[in-house]
């Protein structure tokens, strides 16, 4: 499939799913926004090229993303109306929303790679505009709206250079290439 067609794919399949969570949580439907997810992210591993790497990708940063909203919601400053399996850690499908943005960290994000003050600015400003959303929408709730944006603006500009730094090691899209030769110049393909 052509790179842009793929990212063009992506993103929507992202937008999808997206709505799909946070709808489902809103209203008591985990299930039908978690299946969404599942479905986005058994696509992504079969378009990738190395298909472990991919789904590596999006275990760790589910984890990462299981490990930050549950602190958030410890810290009590956000909660959600359903899906939390125990007090303190954030709901499953929220979880699932992670590993569906590992999927574009690697296509319709990938361009933030080697960037990182660029995308520490757009995690800061776009990561709360999620939970903003996400609240808007009911799946979220916020005590202290203005606290609790600012906090995730924090975190985010943290987590999104982190986050494209681990999608470049695992990016299981790109072609596997030979490291280029000190007298050629050349690099050539490898064979795993």
């Amino acid at each position: 499939m052509n790179p842009a067609h793929r990212n063009l794919l992506n993103f929507v399949v992202f937008q999808v799913a997206w709505f799909a969570c946070v709808l489902g949580g809103a209203r008591g439907l985990e299930l039908a926004g978690i299946l969404a997810v599942a479905a986005a992210v058994a696509l992504h591993i079969a378009l990738a090229r190395r298909a472990a790497l991919a789904a590596t990708l999006v275990v760790v940063v589910a984890i990462l993303g299981l490990l930050w909203d549950s602190l958030v919601v410890t810290l009590g400053l956000m909660s959600y109306p359903s899906g939390s399996p125990a007090p303190g850690l954030a709901p499953v499908w929220i979880v699932a929303m992670w590993a569906l943005f590992a999927t574009t960290l690697n296509l319709s994000l990938g361009w933030l790679q080697g960037r990182p003050v660029l995308a520490a600015l757009l995690g800061a400003v776009g990561g709360p505009l999620a939970y903003l959303a996400g609240h808007r929408l009911g799946g979220i709730d916020l005590p202290d709206p203005a606290l609790a944006l600012l906090v995730q603006g924090l975190g985010w500009s943290v987590l999104m250079p982190l986050l494209t730094s681990l999608a470049t090691r695992l990016n299981g899209f790109e072609p596997v290439v030979a490291p280029r030769s000190p007298r050629t110049g050349h690099g050539g393909p490898r064979h795993a």
